[in-house]
């Protein structure tokens, strides 16, 4: 039975992505190698390095005067490189979520943060609207899409102070604004490649304003200078990232993943939306997320959950168990998902509320 991939991440990868890192664990670039197994300073890796970071420049469109880095560490240890890199005294963050969250709790250990809008009152089921970014503060950070809870902002800012986002799961998923921001950061494992890679956007000239010292490690200036090339690199998920980049340029590039993206929320969310059994559990159209789209059973039917995901399961659907802070159901609807299993989803939820 085909499996239809909805989990939050680690999650699917194109079959091009997934093809093509095979075959390379078999044999590198005609090395006679594995990809496992080949140096990161053999001129065949080298060649993936720069090709994946050119590739991230033009799929982006980013500006002269950035660095494109891929780190190990995931997105949590960029929760602190930023901090120590950027936060002299003070920093505003928003807090959307348990990412959010976790950010703020790092830059804590910096210097001062002030929390300009936060929507943990409601579950973090909105993005707060009408808060003010001070203009005293070595920059704003905020988190594009918030996995958990399903909610995003698809809009870049405009805000008079250094800027930093964190888009772990919605990179590549619409066209951004990079000149923005000094910083853009995203783990690999949603929109990317395996878990194991992370890329940073940097600019250059946000580095070197702060004067505590900066372990070699940690300074973005050391893997900017060395082209991530400074230790060894996470040479596997850097490979498949490659293949991601080479497949959205294939395809027609970030604007034609987010047409896909797109229509595939917007089928999902008509189907709860009309739903007698299920319902969203972000009510503001303009605040939901098109990556993870989550939703529960109305309260008569709430005994029926985990009916509901046995009953998927059935036909090929996996992934779809919501958060435990949430409940319910989350579907992760990220670039390599195809339509057809939307579909499958879809039909599935009629078929089950059609038996109630």
């Amino acid at each position: 039975m085909k499996k239809h991939n909805f989990y939050a991440g680690p999650s699917i990868l194109t079959p091009y992505t997934i093809k093509n890192t095979a075959d390379a664990v078999i044999d590198f670039a005609n090395t006679g190698l594995s990809i496992l197994e080949v140096s990161h300073r053999s001129k065949e890796f080298q060649a993936v390095m720069d090709e994946a970071q050119a590739l991230v420049k033009e799929l982006l469109d980013i500006p002269a005067g950035y660095h494109v880095l891929f780190l190990g560490g995931g997105a949590s240890l960029q929760f602190a490189m930023v901090p120590y890199n950027l936060l002299q005294t003070k920093a505003a963050y928003l807090d959307t979520g348990v990412w959010a969250h976790k950010a703020i709790k790092e830059a804590k250990l910096f210097g001062d943060v002030e929390i300009v809008a936060t929507s943990e009152d409601k579950n973090y089921n909105y993005i707060p609207k009408n808060y003010t970014v001070p203009e005293d503060v070595d920059y704003f950070h905020y988190t594009t899409n918030n996995t958990i809870y399903g909610t995003e902002i698809r809009k870049d800012p405009d805000v008079k102070v250094r800027m930093v986002a964190d888009m772990s799961s919605d990179i590549f998923s619409r066209p951004v604004d990079v000149s923005k921001y000094d910083i853009i950061y995203a783990g690999a494992q949603k929109n990317l490649a395996p878990a194991g890679a992370t890329i940073i956007i940097v600019r250059e000239d946000a580095l070197g304003h702060v004067t505590r010292q900066i372990p070699t490690m940690l300074n973005y200036k050391t893997h900017a200078d060395k082209g991530s090339m400074f230790n060894t690199p996470p040479v596997l998920p850097i490979f498949s990232a490659l293949q991601t980049l080479k497949y959205y340029k294939e395809v027609g590039g970030v604007k034609e993943m987010e047409k896909r993206d797109l229509a595939k929320a917007a089928k999902l969310y008509e189907a709860i939306d009309s739903s007698r059994v299920f319902e969203a559990t972000v009510k503001d159209h303009e605040d939901r997320s098109i990556m993870n789209v989550c939703f529960v059973l109305k309260p008569e039917y709430a005994e029926m959950e985990k009916a509901f995901i046995d009953f998927a399961s059935t036909k090929g659907i996996v992934g779809i168990k919501g958060h435990r802070s949430v409940g319910g159901f989350r579907a992760s609807l990220y670039n390599a998902l195809p339509m057809e299993s939307v579909d499958v989803l879809v039909a599935a939820m009629k078929e089950f509320e059609n038996k109630l």
